[in-house]
């Protein structure tokens, strides 16, 4: 796998960001949402991916006290299976154990078993179901958890 770099999203990487909104989502967020997430949401975190001077995925985080709560995360599709996604993730969590934080949450479609797998695989667990959560389907969301403090691997 070619070296990749997660680094603090900037101004200038919203037009690729939205990109990969566009394409993985019913309902993208707008690019006025994330300029505000950006510059005007203190507990807000955004950090993307970079590949060979292109940005290839994101993820967005509110930190709260001494928990995450991961907003969105996204790979683009041309380069989703390719263990991107966990790279972002591992990567993630290793820098909010380091910042302090105990532990962070998510939610993730009921029938969204690959991602529910990836999150098992990094120490989630499921603590609960918010009912119709997604308003494009009207489809449950998973809550799931993960204590941090512990070196995640990353590969």
């Amino acid at each position: 796998m070619n070296k990749g770099i997660v680094r603090p999203m900037h101004i200038d990487d919203l037009e690729a960001i939205l990109e990969i909104e566009r394409v993985s989502f019913a309902i993208p967020w707008s690019l006025e949402s994330l300029k505000m997430e950006l510059k005007d949401n203190e507990y807000a975190r955004y950090l993307c991916i970079e590949l060979e001077g292109q940005v290839i995925g994101y993820m967005g985080l509110w930190f709260i006290l001494d928990e995450g709560h991961i907003t969105n995360i996204a790979i683009t599709p041309n380069r989703r299976g390719q263990h991107w996604g966990e790279f972002l993730m591992r990567s993630v969590m290793n820098k909010m154990a380091d910042e302090g934080m105990e532990r962070m949450t998510l939610e993730v479609r009921a029938s969204n078993s690959l991602a529910q797998s990836l999150y098992k695989r990094l120490g989630f667990s499921i603590a609960g179901v918010r009912k119709g959560y997604y308003v494009d389907t009207g489809e449950d969301a998973l809550i799931m958890w993960a204590e941090l403090g512990r070196e995640v691997n990353v590969t």
